[in-house]
C-alpha cells in the first residue's frame, strides 16, 4: 500500500487523464458555438436542433454506469484508451455529417464513445492517489482541466469557424486523442477490480432503456405537452428501472451497488451535481446562441466572453479541497450553488441589449460556484467508496451530471424555444422563422431590409426573453439545491483512505 501512495510518475498520469478531460470539455464547448454555422447548413427544425444538443448526453447518461462498471471489470486504462480511440473516430462523423438526422446519429454514437472516458479518468484518480490531500489537489485539477477545456474550446472553436467550415470544430478532438493514447499507453498503471464478477448484459440493457425512456419523455412532455408516445416511453423506462435495481439487489455481484446510496454524503453529492446541471445547462446551451445570434459577437468573441466561467470554475476548483477543509464540506457546496442561483437570478434581467459587465460578472460567479461545488462533491463520493467500486461510483456520479444536463436542455431548453416561438413577426414573416433564431435569421436574408429588420428585432427580443425566463427558473433550482445541501452534508467532511 505505501508503495502504491507514493507511486512515482503519478502526476504524470495524472497530465495524461486530464486530456481526456480536456478532450470531452473542449467537444460539449464548441458544439455550441457552431449551432447557428451548423443550423444554416443542416438546417434542422427547432426540435432536432434540441435532439443534436442533447442525443450526446441522454445516450451518455444511459451508459455511463454500465461502462464504468465495466472499467472496473476489464481494466479502467484499457477502456480509457478504447473508448479515447473510438471519441476520435466518431468525430470524424460527426465533422462530415450532411443531415440533421446523420448528426444526431453521430452524437448519440458519440455518446457510446464519451461514456468510458469520465468515470474511468475519476476513477484512476481514485487508484493513483491513496492521501487523502493529494487526491483533494487532483481532483480539483481534473475539475480545472474541465473548465480549461470549456474555455479552450470557444476560443480555438471560435478561430476555426471564422476561417474553416463547421465540422472542422469536431476534428481537433484528433490530435488530443492521438496524444492520449499514445502517451496514456506508456505512463498510466491498469487498474480494476479483483473480484469483479460477470458484466450482466441484461442489467445494461434495462439501464439503458430505463434513463432514456425517461428522460426522452420528459423530453417531449416539456416541449410538446401530453402524448401517448412520451408516455408509453415513461412507462417502458420506469418498468426497466424497476427492474434494474431489483436485479441488482439479487445478483451476487451486481452492475452497480445499491448499497453505496445508503451513505448520506455520497447520494447527497450526487442529487446536488444532478440538480446543479439541471439548473445550469439550459441557459449554458443557449448562451452562445445568444451572443452570436441577438448580440450580433464573432465566434472567437462569443467565445472570449464566455471566459470568465471558466476562469471562475478553474481557481475555485484549484482551492477547493483547501476550503473544505478549513470550513466545512457543506459551507463550501451549499455555498457555491448560492452564489450560482444568485447570478443566474441576475441574469433574468437580460435583454437583446444587455451589456457585457452584467454578463460576465454572472458569468465569473457561476464558474467559481460551479469549481467549489463540483470539486468537493466529486471528493465526497469517491472518498465514500472501496477503490475496487471506484469505476461504478464514478460512473454514479457522472450519470447525475449527463442526465441533469439532458433534463436541463429538454427542459429549461423548451421554455427558451417555447416563448421564442410565440413572438409577432411582420406580416410576411416564415414559419420557419419561428422554430429557431437561425431559421429567422437565414428567413431575414430573403426579405425585403424593412420587414427584415423587424422580424431580426422580434425574433431576438423573443430569444432573449425566454433565456432571461430559463435563469429565473435555473436559479429558483440552484437556490432551493443549496438550502438542501446545508442540512443533506450536515457533519460531511473530506474522507479518508478508504
Amino acid at each position: 500500500m505505501k508503495q502504491q501512495v507514493t507511486r512515482p510518475g503519478r502526476w504524470l498520469a495524472l497530465a495524461v487523464l486530464v486530456l481526456a478531460v480536456l478532450l470531452v470539455a473542449v467537444d460539449a464547448t464548441v458544439l455550441g458555438l457552431a449551432t447557428p454555422f451548423l443550423s444554416e447548413d443542416l438546417q434542422p427544425s427547432g426540435n432536432q436542433l434540441l435532439w443534436i444538443g442533447d442525443a450526446y448526453s441522454f445516450v451518455l447518461a444511459g451508459l455511463l454506469v454500465s461502462m464504468g462498471s465495466l472499467g472496473d471489470r476489464i481494466g479502467r486504462k484499457r477502456i480509457l484508451l478504447i473508448g479515447a480511440t473510438a471519441f476520435g473516430a466518431i468525430s470524424v462523423l460527426n465533422a462530415y455529417a450532411n443531415s440533421a438526422e446523420v448528426m444526431i446519429l453521430a452524437r448519440a454514437l458519440l455518446g457510446v464513445a464519451g461514456a468510458t472516458l469520465m468515470p474511468a479518468t475519476l476513477a484512476l484518480i481514485r487508484n493513483l492517489f491513496h492521501d487523502p490531500r493529494e487526491r483533494s489537489l487532483a481532483i480539483g485539477i481534473w475539475g480545472a482541466a474541465a473548465s480549461a477545456g470549456m474555455a479552450i474550446g470557444p476560443i480555438v472553436g471560435g478561430v476555426l469557424l471564422e476561417n474553416f467550415w463547421w465540422g472542422s470544430v469536431f476534428l481537433i478532438n484528433l490530435p488530443v486523442m492521438a496524444v492520449l493514447v499514445v502517451v496514456g499507453a506508456r505512463l498510466l498503471p491498469e487498474s480494476r477490480n479483483p473480484e469483479p464478477g460477470p458484466w450482466d448484459l441484461v442489467s445494461v440493457v434495462l439501464s439503458m432503456v430505463g434513463m432514456v425512456g425517461i428522460v426522452y419523455a420528459i423530453k417531449e412532455f416539456a416541449a410538446h405537452g401530453f402524448g401517448w408516445v412520451p408516455v408509453a416511453a415513461a412507462v417502458a423506462g420506469a418498468i426497466a428501472l424497476y427492474g434494474f435495481v431489483r436485479r441488482q439487489r439479487r445478483l451476487p455481484i451486481p452492475l452497480l451497488d445499491l448499497s453505496l446510496f445508503r451513505s448520506r454524503g455520497f447520494s447527497s453529492a450526487v442529487l446536488a451535481d444532478l440538480l446543479t446541471i439541471l439548473g445550469l445547462s439550459g441557459l449554458i446551451f443557449f448562451l452562445s446562441q445568444y451572443l452570436q445570434l441577438v448580440q450580433g459577437l464573432r465566434p472567437i468573441e462569443a467565445g472570449l466572453a464566455e471566459l470568465p466561467a471558466a476562469i471562475g470554475s478553474i481557481v475555485a476548483g484549484l482551492l477547493a479541497g483547501q476550503v473544505a477543509r478549513r470550513f466545512s464540506v457543506r459551507v463550501v457546496v451549499a455555498g457555491g450553488l448560492a452564489a450560482i442561483g444568485l447570478a443566474l437570478a441576475a441574469l433574468t434581467t437580460i435583454g437583446a441589449d444587455t451589456g457585457y459587465p452584467l454578463l460576465g460578472t454572472a458569468l465569473l460567479v457561476v464558474g467559481a460556484g460551479a469549481g467549489f461545488s463540483f470539486t468537493v462533491t466529486a471528493d465526497v463520493i469517491l472518498a465514500a467508496v472501496p477503490k475496487e467500486e471506484a469505476g461504478a461510483a464514478s460512473a454514479v456520479s457522472e450519470t447525475a451530471y449527463e442526465l441533469g444536463a439532458a433534463l436541463g436542455i429538454a427542459l429549461l431548453g423548451s421554455i427558451v424555444t417555447g416563448v421564442y416561438r410565440t413572438f409577432t413577426g411582420p406580416a410576411g414573416t416564415p414559419e420557419a422563422a419561428h422554430e429557431s433564431l437561425g431559421g429567422a435569421v437565414e428567413a431575414a436574408a430573403k426579405l425585403p431590409p424593412q420587414t427584415a429588420a423587424a422580424l431580426l428585432d422580434a425574433a431576438r427580443e423573443s430569444f432573449a426573453h425566454g433565456v432571461s425566463i430559463a435563469a429565473g427558473v435555473g436559479a429558483v433550482v440552484l437556490l432551493a439545491t443549496a438550502v438542501a445541501a446545508w442540512f443533506l452534508l450536515r457533519g460531511q467532511r473530506l474522507g479518508t483512505e478508504r
